[in-house]
């Protein structure tokens, strides 16, 4: 109730005692006065006494708040009186604060007094009661200036520990914007200099960088570290070797440019070429490390200083000569088996892996998706058939089978050469009896160097038939089969006359280099027979 809604009910009369008894029901309990309000008793009736307040405990602070009151002073007056006095009261800035619920009103107050009597009249507190009441409001206007600054500390604590978190709060959104940009700046570093990932089962060894710098010197290899330094080496940015070496199963742009030619036995081969970035790095990889690797001498195909006619002058002239081919020689050297050649040169595997990658290749199809063409692979990484680092490392990945097959032959009293995936084998008389034992140990060691033996294309050739080896004749001496120069000699005669264009019955889209290549190889073969066939060809009208 307010100050002026209370002093007007006064003037106008006040409520009844029923109204004042139902209102007190109904606002206090009978056993404990509302919380935060000064103490009323329950209105008498029904034999029904005022509650007897707790006993003051006594206090250890000074006797500042004691008022000594007398019971006597609030000696009961009659609702007439309590109007009129009522009526007398002036307004006093003293008492504005009344009606305040923390705390009781004094005694020096004129209205409070005369409310105090009001109560005793109306039975609804004791003197007893009033004296105990305003004890504690002494005691509570006392320690109001404490309770106050205690206030005003907890609050400054409030605000000094809520301004702390705020400080800690904006530090560590200050340390983690800081973490995170350099995080951006590291990743951004890292992609620009480094290489960690090129794809799903490819990207193991990215992160050894432990290279065999002492093999690679003795090799007179180039040292070779992070992938960083293959870049710098290819002369390629970071981000442009990652790309071309990057390995996706589905892939919307391919290095390689795929076509198909027809097969001697039938059927066609894949090629693929590849792109000019690719194509470069692949030629620096073959003219700065695989050109520079020993192989086995018996290798002869894609060496150096070493063609058809060194393979097969070994064979010349022999009892038995045995041919045999590996199945998909190419697709079978995988990119693991790759990249373990490169860490045997004493590349580190971050190397390797990177250098395996620019070397091999997947079979795929072109297949239309949400109207995008995509590569999709459907086979492993292997070495692609038109890069000019499959031979090199097709030889070096042979090494093992060579070594093996080249000691069974010696064993056995045989001659070995290999010419890409042509293996040839040849013996004297003493030897042909061996014949069937080497082919069974030839298959098994083929198998554990995970090459397979194509025996549709193995072929054992005596001396009564012609025995061909990578296209030559070696019965007596080397030599060119005679239906390849009765061939040539036919085209060159006939072109005397009709033209050598006339000749084109295969539609070859260049037919005159053709006529010229297969002479140089003739030539190579058998120079004297070349000779005349050169002869032939350049007698030929100008314009043929």
């Amino acid at each position: 109730m307010g100050l002026f809604s209370t002093l007007f009910r006064w003037l106008r009369g006040g409520p009844t005692l029923d109204e004042a008894r139902r209102a007190a029901a109904r606002r206090v309990p009978a056993d404990r006065a509302p919380e935060g309000q000064p103490y009323r008793a329950a209105v008498p009736g029904a034999g029904a006494r005022p509650p007897v307040l707790p006993s003051a405990q006594p206090s250890s602070r000074p006797a500042a708040g004691k008022l000594n009151l007398d019971a006597g002073q609030f000696t009961p007056l009659s609702p007439e009186e309590v109007k009129k006095r009522a009526a007398s009261l002036s307004w006093n800035w003293s008492t504005v604060n009344f009606d305040r619920r923390d705390q009781i009103p004094s005694t020096a107050e004129p209205r409070t007094a005369l409310i105090d009597r009001a109560l005793v009249a109306q039975g609804l507190l004791t003197p007893e009661q009033l004296v105990q009441i305003h004890e504690v409001g002494a005691q509570m206007a006392a320690l109001r200036p404490e309770l106050a600054n205690i206030h005003t500390i907890a609050h400054n604590a409030v605000a000094a520990d809520a301004a702390e978190r705020r400080l800690r709060k904006e530090r560590k959104q200050a340390e983690a914007a800081q973490r995170r940009t350099a995080r951006a700046t590291a990743v951004a570093h890292r992609k620009a200099t480094d290489i960690v990932f090129l794809g799903r089962g490819v990207s193991g060894g990215l992160a050894d960088r432990r290279a065999n710098i002492e093999r690679l010197q003795l090799l007179g290899l180039p040292v070779l570290g992070p992938p960083g330094d293959l870049a710098q080496a290819l002369g390629l940015e970071v981000s442009r070797l990652r790309w071309l070496a990057f390995h996706s199963e589905a892939s919307a742009v391919s290095h390689y440019v795929r076509f198909r030619i027809p097969k001697k036995s039938g059927g066609t081969r894949e090629l693929a070429a590849p792109h000019r970035d690719l194509a470069r790095c692949q030629d620096w990889i073959r003219r700065n490390i695989l050109d520079r690797v020993p192989l086995h001498e018996a290798a002869h195909g894609f060496v150096t200083k070493r063609n058809t006619l060194s393979n097969a002058t070994p064979h010349v002239h022999r009892a038995v000569v045995v041919n045999a081919d590996l199945k998909d020689f190419f697709p079978s050297i995988t990119f693991p088996r790759i990249k373990g050649v490169f860490q045997q040169l004493g590349y580190s595997p971050a190397a390797a892996t990177v250098l395996a990658l620019l070397c091999t290749e997947c079979p795929r199809t072109a297949v239309k998706y949400e109207e995008r063409e995509l590569w999709v692979a459907t086979g492993p990484r292997g070495l692609p058939q038109g890069a000019c680092t499959s031979p090199a490392l097709s030889n070096l990945v042979a090494r093992g089978l060579d070594g093996r097959i080249a000691g069974l032959a010696r064993k056995l009293g045989w001659t070995y050469t290999r010419y890409a995936d042509d293996l040839t084998f040849s013996t004297d008389a003493e030897g042909a009896p061996k014949t069937a034992w080497l082919l069974a140990r030839l298959r098994h060691i083929v198998g554990e160097e995970n090459f397979l033996v194509n025996e549709k294309k193995t072929r054992v050739q005596r001396p009564n038939t012609q025995q061909s080896v990578t296209g030559i004749v070696v019965n007596q001496h080397p030599n060119v089969p005679r239906e390849t120069v009765r061939r040539l000699r036919a085209i060159l005669h006939r072109a005397k006359t009709e033209g050598l264009a006339a000749q084109n019955r295969e539609a070859h889209p260049h037919f005159a280099g053709w006529v010229r290549g297969m002479i140089a190889y003739i030539q190579v073969v058998n120079p004297e027979r070349g000779r005349e066939l050169l002869a032939d060809f350049e007698a030929l009208p100008q314009g043929r």
